[in-house]
């Protein structure tokens, strides 16, 4: 792993950036205290929305932490069939007294007004989700000291974000909850995604970036055989969705280890791009028929989602979570990393291979 970022935290653990939300300071601070890597998510935020927040965790800890972006979507949406959608959706809203959201209420997400906060008030370290950016905005960030990380979901997208000049990338496999981070959405491709383990392994065989590894790990043990891929560190976001510093909704947060939600699936009925989120009603019933449309689909669906968490509905909620979402525990976000750092070295000492501290020789 490239010292730039394993001098940040000494610890191979990243809370992943959750947006709607769930990664607030004080659950940013709580890792960071306890040695892993804090995140905020700038994504569905204003810039100064992001701004205030990490003026807010700069006031809780002086320990290195890092902000998500969105990159800015490419307008491909048919728009009839985000009309057929919105229609199929009437009954939705109906249902919970709302009206659906304004399709149209921007694609860019405030990307160049939240570059530009983060270039005029540098942070440790920035990652980037949906694409890869331009070589000239890394390198920006990088003139300021910042490292850059970026999302990949297959070795073809991890050589791209290579051959932008990025410090790190993310390889995120098809267990993660959330959104998947592919560069283009291509509903060809659906279903398609890459296991995470095998994923590290040829992202390590294709780069030469130090990489963190994402989906689905909740355990020190998977740290480790991340580790053992090839990976440098591991990024966990449904683990700290189930803690009392997460910003989640509490049905939320119960869901993940609720028997009425059994599996999840990776569905468009939420935003129009694939994410894994628990099955439940809403999912079951629009996802068939959710057409690629980001983030046209997540503008429209956005009043119903509020108003299901508002009358505790979870049945019409977006419940974002990886596989292993049955494994969450309600720990305090700084002791779940105690936790998970012990897990990982009682891996480490039970392979000859890894010594002490889950380093490969």
């Amino acid at each position: 792993m490239s010292s730039a970022l394993t001098d940040l935290f000494p610890l191979p653990i990243v809370q992943a950036p959750m947006a709607g939300g769930v990664s607030v300071p004080h659950l940013a601070q709580a890792v960071s205290e306890a040695g892993g890597l804090g995140f905020l998510a700038a994504g569905y935020k204003t810039a100064d929305g992001m701004y205030q927040e990490i003026k807010q965790l700069r006031g809780l800890t002086t320990r290195p932490f890092g902000v998500n972006l969105f990159m800015p979507q490419p307008d491909y949406a048919d728009p009839a069939a985000v009309d057929v959608y919105a229609h199929q959706l009437a009954g939705e809203a109906a249902w919970y007294e709302t009206e659906l959201g304004d399709r149209d209420s921007g694609r860019d997400d405030g990307y160049d007004a939240k570059l530009a906060v983060l270039l005029d008030n540098p942070v440790p370290v920035v990652s980037f989700h949906f694409g890869v950016p331009s070589s000239e905005v890394l390198e920006s960030l990088r003139r300021v000291g910042t490292v850059t990380l970026v999302t990949a979901t297959t070795p073809d997208e991890a050589l791209a974000v290579q051959r932008a000049g990025a410090d790190a990338v993310i390889a995120q496999g098809v267990e993660a909850g959330g959104h998947q981070g592919t560069h283009r959405d291509n509903p060809e491709t659906d279903g398609t995604g890459i296991g995470l383990l095998s994923l590290v392994a040829q992202v390590r065989e294709t780069v030469s970036l130090p990489i963190v590894a994402a989906g689905g790990i909740m355990r020190g043990s998977q740290i480790a055989a991340a580790l053992a891929a090839g990976a440098g560190a591991a990024q966990l976001g449904t683990a700290f969705l189930a803690t009392p510093e997460s910003g989640a909704n509490a049905l939320h947060k119960q869901a993940l280890t609720n028997p009425l939600f059994v599996r999840t699936e990776l569905t468009r009925a939420f935003s129009g791009r694939p994410a894994r989120g628990l099955v439940n009603r809403f999912l079951r019933e629009h996802g068939p028929y959710a057409p690629a449309a980001y983030p046209e689909v997540h503008h429209l669906t956005s009043p119903l989602r509020k108003k299901a968490a508002a009358s505790g509905d979870a049945q019409g909620m977006a419940l974002w979570a990886g596989q292993g979402h049955r494994m969450a525990r309600e720990l305090p976000a700084g002791q779940l990393v105690e936790v998970l750092a012990a897990e990982l070295d009682a891996a480490a000492t039970a392979l000859p291979a890894f010594p002490k501290g889950g380093t490969p020789r």
